[in-house]
């Protein structure tokens, strides 16, 4: 079993072999490769464009012929997954999509904190899309100044300022807090006011262990025979 995962920063390893762990899946049947250079290509772009997301598709489809799941970790990118054509020969996921049905599964009143504003729009029509099947009323919210600090390497404090605003979203109301980036993920054992915040490198781990269920439990294809 090989699971690849694609990040845009470094330090998602680490976030990603620790939710592994958690979940009970060896760190070492997953395979990580880092393009920072999409991300900050975004960034100066202001948005995705079509040109970066065709490259973050050949990324990912690169990493599909070497695992038998792909997951992509980074929100701002992960629409560049419309683009791949139908029929790829292992299932390729968005972490930020597993985390949006895990959370409209888990409450009605959903607060999402992003910390990159270039994921802001994405974010919420991904979240919005999970929810017009159910009552869940959806809030997409930008942590303030938090990207400044992880780009600062000041995690301490990004993290802090995370809970801080999890902890704001709790007293509000939210009955969940989904945190939309990866690199959040720790911010969940700071929250005090509400249970831990649902976090993307949990919930797409999860769904990549059962998009590999499913294909192993699937009968094989038959060739169409000649004619």
């Amino acid at each position: 079993m090989r699971i690849a995962c694609l990040h845009t920063a470094t330090s998602n390893i680490g976030v990603f072999d620790t939710a592994a762990k958690a979940l009970g899946i060896d760190p070492e049947v997953i395979l990580h490769e880092v393009r920072a250079d999409l991300l900050a290509a975004a960034e100066h772009a202001g948005h995705l464009t079509d040109e970066i997301a065709e490259s973050t598709a050949s990324a990912l489809l690169a990493l599909a012929r070497r695992a038998d799941v792909v997951v992509l970790t980074c929100s701002t990118l992960g629409p560049s997954i419309e683009s791949i054509p139908a029929g790829a020969q292992v299932p390729i996921l968005r972490t930020d999509e597993a985390l949006a049905t895990q959370a409209i599964r888990s409450g009605n009143k959903i607060v999402v904190l992003c910390a990159v504003e270039t994921t802001l729009e994405t974010t919420s029509r991904l979240f919005h899309k999970a929810a017009r099947q159910s009552n869940a009323v959806i809030d997409v919210q930008l942590v303030a100044g938090a990207w400044s600090l992880f780009k600062a390497s000041d995690i301490d404090a990004y993290l802090t300022t995370i809970a801080r605003a999890a902890d704001q979203a709790y007293e509000a109301g939210a009955s969940v807090v989904a945190l939309a980036q990866a690199s959040m993920s720790a911010a969940a054992g700071l929250v005090m006011s509400g249970p831990p915040p649902l976090s993307s490198a949990t919930a797409g781990l999860t769904a990549a262990m059962q998009a590999i269920a499913v294909n192993a439990a699937a009968p094989p294809s038959r060739a169409t025979p000649e004619r």
